[in-house]
């Protein structure tokens, strides 16, 4: 994509020669997926990442919390470039962690980090196709970078703020309160009364592991989640003593990719059935005569919001062993533990307050066009990967009811693929626009009612539209055969320097 600079004026960034073909903002799996794409689709590519933290992984190596570990299979979690070939699909954050550095090493891309590096602007330079990128280290030392693509790796969670949530009376509390975000370290809760507030996907990986050295742990609920036991070994993964690792691999790879959408697509065709079936499998877990209403039983749909996980059954293990449920509304924290508006009280030394993560798309990078502000969550997202209005630049998504980096995958092949179509066709700049005509309505592009979701929603997070490009992506297989070999210049708009340019295919 390198042009060789036109005779400006020497204050025109575009005579730099320091200017990157594509810019990535995030070290994390996005990241470090979409390098691994550019570098072997399009090795003539100049590229970079801009990494915030001194080290690769993001949610990673962020978050601290006992018992952090992924929330979906490895087999489709993990790069398909780089297979995972431990029998565990559902791996703690230390192996994971481990598992994205030998990636990164193996395939040079740690060379293209730069570390302590936080962007804070970006500003699309409409005259000179270029995104100026100003970023500062965390000496405090300000930097500008150029580049001719823009591509936001930046992941889902704000780090520096949790979900904002008001529990009455949480000051007066005399022990320790902690948020899963910003775990001490040093927490020592042996022999201590945990009370860990919240039902979601943090909650049902801490109880587990709390119960384990805790004199007692109690999980205070508002409402409950559906809560899945799954198999944390893989059957196919028995057969690699027959089969060649590689074979044992794709086998593995397959299965992780049609099951959930299969169990996805049940669920939402029969929720009743699978409701029932969810409610029974629990059932059977839990100690007889546990109070399965209100505790496991929802008030909403499977997949209404997202179903959780309990790798062979550890939540209901920890049921077993005395961890309790309880579902209720908090009235008043005191001193000494928490006050029910039933009249109950939780004696606790410890609370933790598992009440949500919160959303964030764009790392809160402040993006401008020739200094206008751009706002992300008034826009609409093109193939849930470019921005309506906003100029060469693509943020990373995953899928909400599949593992992320599949849909991070599907967004890298799109962006090889539109850059090769921008090569080309000597263009300079692409521009997704919603047509005119009023046919394409607004959709949220996280279809669950979770309330960080809708928070974001109303906040940060771009729309999807109800039509064409502008509708949500979901399945890998088919997005990926769109992404490579069908139409994607539909509703975009292509520029050869200031010259637009129609009827392209790329």
């Amino acid at each position: 994509m390198s042009k060789t600079p036109n005779a400006k004026h020497k204050q025109d960034p575009t005579n730099r020669r320091d200017i990157l073909d594509v810019a990535i903002i995030g070290a994390g799996i996005s990241g470090i997926n979409t390098a691994y794409r550019i570098q072997t689709e399009l090795p003539d590519v100049n590229y970079a990442i801009f990494e915030a933290r001194d080290t690769i992984g993001g949610t990673w190596d962020f978050f601290k919390y006992p018992g952090l570990r992924s929330d979906s299979d490895l087999f489709t979690f993990g790069f398909s470039w780089r297979p995972w070939t431990k029998n565990n699909p559902i791996a703690d954050a230390g192996s994971i962690l481990e598992y994205l550095r030998a990636a990164t090493t193996v395939k040079g891309i740690d060379n293209h980090i730069q570390f302590n590096t936080r962007i804070q602007k970006a500003n699309w330079l409409v005259k000179s196709h270029l995104w100026e990128l100003t970023a500062t280290t965390n000496n405090g030392v300000e930097h500008k970078s150029f580049a001719r693509f823009l591509v936001l790796g930046t992941g889902y969670y704000d780090y520096e703020q949790a979900l904002p949530v008001i529990i009455p009376g949480l000051d007066s509390f005399e022990g320790q309160t902690v948020h899963p975000q910003y775990w001490p370290t040093d927490l020592d809760y042996t022999d201590k009364r945990v009370v860990c507030i919240g039902s979601g996907a943090t909650a049902i990986t801490l109880i587990p592991v709390l119960a384990q050295k805790a004199a007692s742990v109690t999980m205070l609920q508002r409402s409950p989640s559906y809560i899945v036991s799954i198999s944390n070994s893989s059957k196919v993964s028995s057969l690699k003593q027959y089969l060649p690792e590689r074979l044992a691999y794709i086998l593995n790879r397959l299965y992780f990719l049609t099951f959930p959408i299969l169990f996805y697509y049940f669920c939402r065709l029969f929720p009743t059935l699978s409701k029932n079936a969810i409610r029974k499998a629990a059932t059977k877990q839990l100690p007889e005569g546990y109070p399965v209403d209100p505790n496991f039983t929802p008030r909403y749909n499977p997949f209404d919001q997202r179903v959780c996980f309990a790798p062979d059954g550890d939540f209901y293990d920890a049921v077993r062993r005395g961890a309790k449920i309880v579902t209720g509304t908090i009235k008043q924290v005191v001193s000494d533990g928490i006050l029910l508006d039933d009249g109950s009280k939780l004696y606790a030394d410890i609370i933790i307050t598992a009440t949500g993560l919160k959303m964030l798309w764009g790392g809160k990078i402040s993006i401008t066009v020739d200094g206008n502000p751009y706002r992300i969550g008034d826009k609409l997202a093109w193939h849930s990967a470019m921005l309506q209005d906003l100029p060469n630049a693509m943020v990373v998504t995953g899928y909400v009811m599949a593992s992320w980096t599949l849909g991070a995958d599907a967004t890298a092949f799109l962006l090889c693929r539109l850059l090769r179509g921008m090569r080309r066709h000597g263009l300079s700049t692409i521009i997704p626009r919603v047509p005119t005509d009023g046919s394409v309505k607004a959709c949220p592009l996280i279809p669950l009612s979770s309330t960080y979701v809708l928070a974001a929603a109303a906040d940060s997070l771009p729309k999807s539209g109800n039509k064409g490009p502008w509708k949500r992506r979901f399945n890998y297989f088919t997005d990926t055969l769109k992404f490579k070999y069908g139409d994607v210049t539909e509703d975009l708009e292509t520029y050869q320097e200031d010259l637009p340019v129609t009827g392209l295919k790329f």
